[in-house]
């Protein structure tokens, strides 16, 4: 054999005899879904801390010992074994915060998630998205508490769409530049647009909550359901029609059911 492709072969690679080493890997993921595969086994989806979205089989998810650590919310360590980097491969899952069980007794909650988990199913597979796994575990941790989370779910919508590249320019007015009295959003660019310049066309721009601004301000209900009709305007726009899908209904049942809660 040629010498070269001798000092080519690694570690565990003969010229008889060549096999490949398994992939593994161990990372902190939150629950987005399972599918039912088989009669005991589920695909399970996470979004994990340093590989973002991620999917693996899990053999024996389907029975009792698994279905309650398996629920969309919980933050489990997984870790991912397979022959091939591009394998659907394997998990072996242990609970971390099993928080999912508290959600069912808040409808806002059960909603929420399932929200949450559709929006991170835009994502792309296998890319990594670090905050947006810190926000999901940050927010899932407040879900319990309806008029806390649902300005914080309102601003993670806004962080969504800049991480998908459609981010709305809120620093400063589209038509003079001036970065105070920001109160308005021209639904065309994205930009936000001051009280001066924009009061003559109020009924063509979108009202911008202060607290999507700054994160110190306080969130009235009407600022909620305001920063929800601007997040989602564009969350439609840019995120599900090009894909032809439509907002999530359990999007407007969240929204629905934290508006009757404030």
């Amino acid at each position: 054999m040629d010498s070269g492709l001798l000092a080519s072969l690694g570690p565990g690679m003969t010229a008889s005899h060549i096999y490949i080493t398994p992939m593994q890997w161990t990372d902190e993921g939150i629950v987005l879904g399972v599918k039912r595969h088989g009669e005991t086994s589920v695909i399970l989806e996470l979004m994990t801390q340093e590989r973002g979205r991620h999917l693996g089989l899990v053999r024996g998810g389907a029975g009792t010992r698994l279905r309650g650590v398996l629920q969309p919310g919980n933050s489990l360590r997984a870790t991912w074994r397979a022959r091939l980097d591009d394998h659907l491969g394997n998990y072996a899952v242990e609970g971390i915060n099993l928080r999912a069980a508290g959600f069912l007794t808040a409808a806002h909650a059960v909603h929420g998630v399932t929200h949450l988990a559709a929006l991170c199913r835009l994502l792309a597979e296998r890319e990594p998205h670090a905050g947006i796994h810190h926000a999901l575990e940050t927010i899932l941790d407040a879900l319990d508490d309806a008029p806390t989370v649902a300005p914080m779910i309102a601003q993670f919508e806004l962080v969504f769409l800049a991480e998908l590249g459609f981010g709305l320019d809120l620093s400063s007015c589209a038509a003079t530049g001036a970065k105070d009295d920001l109160i308005y959003v021209s639904p065309r660019s994205g930009r936000a647009v001051s009280r001066a310049a924009g009061d003559a066309y109020r009924d063509k721009l979108m009202r911008l909550p202060d607290f999507l601004r700054s994160e110190s301000e306080p969130a009235s209900a009407a600022d909620v359901a305001d920063a929800f009709a601007l997040t989602g305007f564009f969350l439609d726009r840019h995120a599900f029609a090009p894909r032809g899908l439509n907002l999530p209904d359990a999007r407007a049942r969240f929204v629905a059911a934290v508006c009757r809660s404030s």
